[in-house]
């Protein structure tokens, strides 16, 4: 898998390199021969490192700076269960502090990644790519339930649209994307796919760099599914 539209040379960017998915974005990276560098980011790599510490997400920001400007950065992180805590069913389960969890981790975390690593954005044609959730979507929200999440992916499509909005006047080649990888198969997902079909990580992310390749900008952000469909907000 490569992205031509990128250019050779180009330096890519993971952060959440750690999980199913951030992983195999590394590794299909490393393997495109016009990548000439690409930088995992994730606790192991940088320890402290925490999506509620805003002085972490800036120090780590810092530290991959030398490495850069990057013309891919892809943020994996996003969790659905925090603290063993599962998403929420009914009203009745609701608590102060586990929504806060979920916001902290799907929409605050990666609003203050984008805050910190966007000045980091080559010039040009560039792509800042979130994994976000087709949950997220309050126009395709047909079955309710898992009110934390959804509403936590909610509120990361709009900060990723209002970014994308801005960016736009200092950046009008950069394409700002949300992304619905699939249902992929991994130890986490697994309480919460029995029944369904998968993708494995490797398949989620080839869709979705050759999606990520074929996007131009446009004035706000994209929302895609890894097969390249239009995802509504």
């Amino acid at each position: 898998m490569s992205l031509p539209s990128l250019g050779a040379a180009y330096r890519a960017l993971v952060i959440g390199a750690s999980g199913a998915i951030g992983s195999a974005f590394v590794e299909a990276l490393q393997a495109d021969a016009q990548c000439a560098h690409v930088v995992p980011l994730s606790r192991r790599t940088h320890p402290g490192f925490e999506l509620g510490n805003e002085a972490s997400i800036a120090a780590a920001a810092v530290s991959v700076s030398a490495s850069g400007p990057y013309a891919l950065m892809i943020d994996a992180t996003g969790a659905l269960v925090i603290d063993g805590h599962g998403p929420e069913k009914r009203l009745s389960e609701l608590s102060a502090e586990r929504l806060l969890a979920q916001f902290t981790v799907n929409a605050m975390g990666p609003a203050l990644l984008l805050k910190h690593f966007m000045p980091h954005l080559a010039p040009g044609r560039a792509i800042y790519a979130k994994l976000s959730a087709r949950v997220g979507s309050i126009s395709d929200n047909q079955r309710g339930g898992w009110y934390g999440y959804r509403s936590a992916k909610a509120a990361l499509n709009m900060l990723l649209q209002t970014a994308a909005i801005e960016c736009a006047v200092r950046q009008p080649q950069a394409v700002i994307a949300a992304l619905q990888p699939g249902t992929v198969a991994s130890p986490l997902s697994a309480p919460f796919t029995r029944g369904t079909a998968t993708l494995t990580p490797a398949e989620s992310v080839a869709g979705m760099l050759a999606v990520l390749d074929t996007l131009q900008p446009t004035r706000g952000a994209q929302f895609r599914d890894y097969r390249g469909a239009l995802v509504p907000w």
